[in-house]
């Protein structure tokens, strides 16, 4: 029997092994977080009584018609967009003229060898006959850039509508809450990965002045 991955069910016991850490009281409420394919909701629980005291989500009227706002990049560099296309292209295929090709760079070693063991006399009779020493060529290994906070990473995708939205939801929370005197929670990731959208809300309540 082939076994098929749920991943609805992968998350709700990765939501169940963070609950049995994270609960909610009436000082710091549980921020929890539930995102489907289009939207995405949060609301304040207190867990001693089984109450929801503050919830927002991207379906509220404020939010519908909401925009974005275009990056400062693109309204700078539209203009001279398709010089800099151009620009790109010709650089490329510059490089692609110069950089030497692997069997370019393995007959030039190749070479290279057969002419050092010629002047240092290994080039013999009794070793004429024996196939030439294959020299390794060594390529450049990948550098791994420096690894990103979950803020710098936002910062990629600031400009996408579903992660303003995101922002926005929390900001929102965050709003609610202060009217309810609240300014300290537990957050509650619901089994998700910190990033992307459940990163842009946690990150728009803190902006809201919420505390976790």
């Amino acid at each position: 029997m082939i076994k098929t991955f749920n991943a609805n069910k992968a998350r709700l016991r990765r939501h169940q092994r963070i609950r049995r850490r994270v609960k909610g009281t009436a000082e710091r409420p549980r921020l929890n977080v539930f995102r489907s394919a289009r939207h995405i909701y949060a609301q304040i629980i207190d867990d001693t009584v089984g109450r929801t005291l503050v919830a927002a989500s991207s379906l509220e009227p404020a939010l519908r018609n909401f925009q974005p706002a275009p990056p400062p990049e693109a309204e700078t560099t539209a203009p001279a967009e398709a010089e800099a296309v151009q620009e790109e292209t010709v650089i490329v295929e510059s490089a692609a003229e110069t950089a030497p090709s692997r069997k370019a760079a393995r007959a030039a070693a190749r070479a290279q060898a057969q002419a050092q063991q010629a002047k240092s006399g290994k080039g013999s009779q009794q070793q004429r006959g024996r196939p030439p020493t294959q020299v390794k060529t060594v390529l450049p290994s990948a550098q791994k850039g420096e690894k990103k906070t979950p803020v710098e990473a936002l910062a990629a995708i600031a400009y996408n509508r579903k992660v303003a939205i995101a922002r926005e939801v929390g900001k929102l929370l965050a709003q609610r809450a202060k009217e309810k005197g609240i300014e300290k929670v537990v957050f509650d990731r619901g089994g998700y990965a910190y990033h992307g959208r459940v990163a842009a809300l946690a990150e728009g309540a803190r902006e809201g002045g919420l505390q976790f």
